[in-house]
This record gives C-alpha cells, structure tokens and sequence, in this order.
C-alpha cells in the first residue's frame, strides 16, 4: 500500500526519486525544508504523512515497496519516540535519513538520540534536531553520484553559499549590521 502522498513534486515527469515522510501533521513545518530543497535541485519526490504507531501495516509495507517503487532515499521527520525513520530503515536497504523534530518538552532531544542511537545493522543518516533542509540536501548529494547534472547543480549552489557569505563579510567590514545566517 502507498500512503496517499498527494502530488509528486518537482518538475520532470516520472516516478518520485525521494520520499519525505513524517509521522503527523505537526511535523510538516519543519519537514516542508527538505521538500524545497528537493524542488529546487528538481528531484521528483512525495511528499506524505506515515505514522510508526498510528498506521505501522501502512509503514512497513511502505518501506517493503519503496525500492521497487523506484524511490531511491527516503527521509523521515518524527518528534517524541521518533521511531518512523528506524522503522522504515528495517524494512528497506534504501538509504533512511532521519530528521528528529523538536515536540514541546525536551526540545527534540528525545528523538535526536531516538533516530541516532540505532541497533547495529539498521543504520539511519541522522540530522540535527529540526534539520529537513539539510536532508534534503543529503538526499540530493546521494543522487548527485549518478547524476552529473545533479552533480554540477550542487557545486553551482556551494559557489552560490560562498559568495552570500563572502557579501555578508564585505557588509560587516563596511560596518554594516548583518544577521548571521
């Protein structure tokens, strides 16, 4: 069974390369990172919600079916327990990144070290707390080995970083007050 991941994103036609999956609504917030990423190298994805206790037949067969649905990495956002990115890593030798989301108390330390702390043989790419945009840019690093379009797109982007803070530096010597990104 495939969740109903509504639109398959990006421009290009063809089956998504790239689920980001969250446990619940309430993690969309953060999770909606790694989706501008992914829209913005142009890398087919879903997006869906894919909860570890709420729907756990609907998790497994979904990470059962992901590699011969043609996805080739899957990140997965859960707060709390956040036990969907190590689930969905046993069911799939697909690449699992996993995003731990900040809940309301312990400010998302406890799903932090829920997604890192996994057993040996099931490994999960972990994230910083909250760190979707660098999932995706992760899961676009891992498909840049195959892709020299992605490839080059990535290096055009590093330059784009550098020259920002290269501008912010030239800014602050002027004297100029500049945020810090």
């Amino acid at each position: 069974m495939t969740p109903d991941a509504g639109p398959t994103r990006a421009a290009d036609s063809g089956p998504p390369l790239v689920a980001v999956v969250m446990g619940s609504q309430s993690d969309l917030s953060v999770m909606t990172g790694a989706s501008e990423v992914l829209s913005r190298f142009g890398v087919r994805h879903d997006v869906a919600i894919l909860s570890a206790h709420r729907t756990p037949e609907d998790m497994l067969e979904f990470g059962h079916e992901a590699a011969g649905r043609g996805l080739r990495v899957i990140i997965a956002g859960a707060g709390g327990a956040a036990h969907l990115p190590g689930m969905l890593a046993s069911a799939t030798t697909l690449p699992v990144v996993g995003v731990p989301v900040a809940l309301e108390n312990l400010g998302g330390l406890d799903s932090l070290l829920s997604i890192a702390q996994m057993p040996r043989g099931v490994p999960v790419a972990t994230m910083a707390i909250n760190g979707a945009r660098n999932a995706g840019l992760l899961a676009v690093r891992m498909l840049a080995l195959s892709d020299p379009s992605l490839a080059s797109a990535l290096t055009d982007y590093r330059r784009e970083l550098a020259d920002q803070a290269r501008a912010q530096n030239a800014e602050l010597s002027r004297g100029a007050d500049v945020p810090l990104a």
